[in-house]
């Protein structure tokens, strides 16, 4: 289970360092791909990859191949190096408009990496949506 928030640099080369504790729970080697219909990169496991994978080729043929169009052939299996930085593809950076900052959240069973600035917009962009999800809830 993936929970909390961290602040990256990427490198010259596109590599970023994920936090250890997320690290150890992907395993040796895990998939980043594009992000599902939001600006960012996903990160997940071999098992939870796979996991969405089954369930897109369940899906009607329109709805499984935008998903494999737009996630399945973006991912790229990938393993850390010996200092745990990864490897973010060029055309994944390009998408979700990375430079040189990055901000990496857990998000249950996945990872997503964002431009600071633009998880921000896109969080104050979903404002009317976080109220009606949070009046959806019970506390107790």
């Amino acid at each position: 289970m993936f929970s909390g928030m961290s602040n990256n640099s990427i490198d010259a080369k596109g590599r970023v360092v994920l936090p250890a504790k997320f690290r150890e729970e992907l395993g040796e080697t895990f998939y980043v791909a594009q992000g599902f219909g939001t600006p960012c990169i996903q990160v997940m496991s071999k098992e939870v990859f796979e996991h969405f994978c089954s369930q897109i080729m369940q899906l009607p043929a329109n709805k499984a191949m935008i998903l494999q169009y737009t996630f399945t052939a973006t991912a790229v299996e990938v393993s850390p190096n010996s200092q745990g930085r990864v490897q973010l593809p060029q055309t994944l950076r390009e998408n979700a408009k990375l430079d040189s900052d990055a901000l990496v959240i857990g998000l249950n069973n996945r990872i997503e990496i964002w431009s600071k600035s633009v998880f921000e917009d896109y969080v104050n962009s979903q404002k009317d949506q976080l109220a009606d999800a949070v009046g959806s809830l019970s506390f107790g």
